[in-house]
């Protein structure tokens, strides 16, 4: 199997590799996310709490 099949999957490349993009960014999205707002969180309590 050379590369150029991997990447060609079958013909079927138009749908897999989108749906693996969108999968990596939904993964990102969840890990980034949460850590941002817990940022926010503890940043607004330490105002609070001045």
């Amino acid at each position: 199997m050379s590369m150029q099949e991997f990447f060609h999957m079958g013909g079927y490349a138009l749908y897999v590799w989108p749906s693996y993009g969108l999968t990596l960014i939904v993964l990102l999205a969840n890990i980034i996310i949460p850590v941002m707002q817990r940022k926010q969180f503890f940043a607004k309590a330490l105002k609070k709490k001045r």
